[in-house]
């Protein structure tokens, strides 16, 4: 499998700004990093180990 090079990644920038337009770039990434700070923070969410202590019924 053949790496991305430069020219490729290039490419890639150049259409990203034509379908975004520059203003529009600094909101996308703003959205892409909020995005993903919830994801790790559900993703570190264990129901089944919250910090209660476990209640046993006997």
């Amino acid at each position: 499998m053949q790496r991305i090079g430069l020219t490729e990644i290039l490419l890639i920038l150049v259409v990203i700004v034509l379908l975004f337009g520059g203003r529009k770039i600094p909101e996308l990434m703003k959205g892409i990093g909020q995005g993903m700070k919830e994801f790790k923070k559900a993703s570190k969410f264990d129901p089944d180990n919250d910090d209660k202590e476990p209640t046993h019924k006997d």
